[in-house]
């Protein structure tokens, strides 16, 4: 007869030390009998079986397991409290050939982060998700969570959870099996190892749904939490059978292999996907990568100077020259004179963050706005300052040019003090030559309808295309507002 070793390993999967602490290294952060290591073991296991280890993402937030990133070895994004599905959508939607996977608790999913999972799995994302359901807040001290049972006693539900106070647990398999979207959502449980055997079959084909291009699928795992609900690891797991089971009943609540049906779209050009109104414009299409450039810009100053209008006018002119662009606002309650800036990325490739931390170009419409965010330019980057001069005592950092645009009195001549944003827009384009000023002239035609404003906008491009910081002479009386 053959002699048979059995050799019992961790997954390749795992990191072969963990070195969240110096010592300690061969084991993870979480309490012994914990189920966060045994979930861990089982998408470590499904993701060796079905050899996508080198192209999956781990979302993981707040909570007992926002160490995940010390323990898989695959690629880890750290989300935000609750946001882990949104974070997810973001990822899958820039890198759709990778294998995203969101693991969260019930205080995250299902308290601060139930908006996020409900609409992801309403939109159908091709993600999934691993939602860790052990009835408590475990890692903030034992508070009340959304799927504590009635009469369970916490740190905030002292006299156990009544539903006239606290309300009901909350049922997020039974909720979500209510969407039209989800392609598989199943309910399992870490109490003993049966489960745990056909846990880890529902682990396995939940990530399988997603590399064969399905849609979104959840599996909630009843998990037990010894040191929080104040049990032996053996008498916890016991508790997971005996109690949670009886109000999360297990089993498949949605299991099918059809997508979300993709929807056609109609053969629209650029120009009349932004018509406003549903009119249709009477001009020519503008021919793509004509002469255009990748680049980052953050724009910056007051509210009501035209701040977030101007990176609008630049999203849509990169969207008209077939390039990859977004556009992300930041600003405060203030309609005006509060604080407003924003992002703007232009790229020939698929933009992977909206969020401009070096920008290539400043554009900064006041003072604050130059001191506060010229320090970020990148090396060999420019900055456009709305004012004949620097600052006194303002130092530019390294390798950045300025060139000072007084955007506002430009405007003040031409006529409205409206159009000193388009005068920083011309300015732009003249130094960068990121986008064809044709492209520009034909935004503004398709954005302002009264003739007489269209007129001031194309006199302010004009004016800041053509402004020479040395030398420029202001006049009222020529047609243009500038003279040779």
């Amino acid at each position: 007869m053959p002699e048979y070793q059995v050799v019992h390993s961790k997954s390749s999967v795992f990191f072969d030390r963990y070195e969240r602490k110096s010592e300690l290294q061969h084991q993870t952060h979480y309490c012994p009998g914990c189920g966060h290591g045994v979930v861990h073991k089982l998408i470590a296991e499904a993701i060796q079986d079905l050899s996508v280890q080198d192209r999956t993402i781990l979302i993981s937030p707040v909570g007992c397991s926002v160490f995940a990133y010390y323990y898989l070895d695959v690629g880890n994004v750290q989300a935000s409290h609750g946001r882990t599905p949104a974070v997810a959508t973001g990822v899958k939607r820039a890198r759709p050939e990778s294998v995203v996977l969101a693991y969260q608790g019930d205080g995250d999913l299902a308290a601060i982060g139930t908006a996020e999972i409900v609409h992801a799995a309403n939109r159908g994302e091709k993600i999934t998700c691993f939602f860790v359901n052990n009835a408590i807040y475990g890692m903030t001290g034992g508070q009340m969570a959304p799927t504590t049972l009635v009469g369970q006693v916490s740190t905030t539900s002292p006299w156990g959870r009544r539903p006239s106070n606290e309300g009901y647990p909350l049922h997020v398999c039974e909720l979500l099996a209510t969407l039209e979207a989800p392609v598989y959502i199943e309910r399992v449980a870490l109490s003993d190892n049966k489960n745990i055997m056909h846990a880890r079959r529902a682990v396995r084909k939940a990530i399988e749904n997603q590399v064969a291009g399905l849609g979104f699928s959840l599996v909630e795992i009843l998990s037990p939490c010894p040191t929080i609900w104040k049990m032996d690891p053996v008498e916890a797991r016991k508790w997971v059978g005996d109690e949670m089971i009886k109000i999360f009943p297990l089993g498949v609540y949605r299991d099918r292999k059809t997508a979300v049906p993709l929807t056609p779209v109609p053969q629209h050009s650029v120009a009349e996907v932004l018509e406003l109104e549903g009119e249709i414009a009477a001009k020519p299409e503008v021919s793509h990568h004509r002469h255009v450039r990748e680049t980052s810009v953050k724009v910056a100053g007051f509210g009501g100077q035209g701040v977030l209008l101007l990176g609008q006018l630049l999203a849509e002119m990169g969207m008209l020259e077939g390039l990859e662009v977004s556009w992300l606002p930041s600003y405060g309650p203030e309609m005006r004179s509060g604080s407003a800036h924003c992002h703007v990325c232009l790229s020939q490739q698929r933009i992977g963050s909206p969020l401009v931390s070096h920008p290539e170009v400043l554009i900064a419409m006041n003072e604050v706005s130059l001191r506060k965010f010229a320090p970020e330019v990148q090396p060999g980057g420019l900055v456009l300052y709305n004012r004949d001069v620097l600052p006194a005592e303002f130092e530019l950092p390294a390798q950045v040019r300025a060139i000072c645009v007084p955007a506002s009195d430009i405007a003040d001549h031409i006529g409205s003090a409206k159009v000193a944003n388009v005068v920083m827009l011309g300015a732009l384009l003249s130094e960068t030559e990121c986008l064809p000023v044709e492209t520009a002239l034909s935004v503004l035609e398709h954005k302002v309808k009264n003739p007489a404003m269209l007129e001031l906008n194309r006199r302010a491009l004009e004016a800041g295309q053509r402004y020479d910081e040395r030398e420029i002479h202001l006049s009222i009386s020529q047609p243009d507002g500038f003279a040779e």
